[in-house]
């Protein structure tokens, strides 16, 4: 059977070990494997965060302080809320996608294109989930003088670090989704040549 130098599965090797193409659909399996885990730890780590402290309470000037207890929980703010839903689609989606990518092989068509499109879709929604969380998070780490909001990452550091580390998590699983663009852009280009 005559094979004319290409490979018959067309999975973008072209029949050769370690071409271009061969190390794109490397590249794109680490990158989604990255995506699964950081926001799935993301969402987690988010999930997670809460955080109660004895909070004192000035009733009176003349009385002394009482201290009452006090938790900052995730669940309290709906940015966090749509931090954590944003993730865990994303992530979701990366499980899907990982398949799609596997099943695909570095194939250029209708699927790639496909899968381009919604990890664009993908990469702004955990953009808008990480400025979501990291708004609030300001807020919290400085609070807001102007609408007399006192910042609480003094009192609730746990707290606090839960987010930094989830919101940063969230970026590098977004900054992934950037790379697997460029990817897609780059295969999807050589189709065309």
């Amino acid at each position: 059977m005559e094979s004319n130098g290409k490979n018959s599965l067309n999975d973008g090797t072209n029949g050769k070990v370690g071409t271009k193409g061969s190390t794109l659909w490397v590249c794109e399996l680490v990158f989604r494997l990255v995506c699964v885990a950081t926001t799935l730890a993301a969402a987690i780590v988010m999930g997670e965060a809460k955080e109660t402290e004895q909070v004192p309470l000035q009733l009176t000037p003349s009385l002394p302080a009482v201290l009452y207890p006090v938790t900052a929980k995730s669940s309290y703010s709906s940015a966090f809320v749509y931090f954590i839903i944003a993730n865990a689609i994303a992530c979701g989606y990366s499980i899907i996608s990982l398949g799609g990518a596997i099943a695909n092989r570095g194939r250029r068509g209708k699927l790639a294109m496909l899968i381009f499109i919604i990890d664009e879709l993908m990469l702004a929604l955990l953009f808008s989930g990480n400025g979501a969380a990291a708004a609030i998070g300001n807020v919290g780490e400085n609070g807001n003088s102007h609408v007399g909001w006192n910042k609480i990452c003094n009192v609730f550091t746990k707290f606090c670090s839960h987010v930094k580390i989830s919101v940063i998590l969230s970026l590098v699983g977004a900054l992934n989704y950037v790379f697997l663009a460029l990817i897609s852009i780059i295969s999807l280009h050589k189709k065309d040549k």
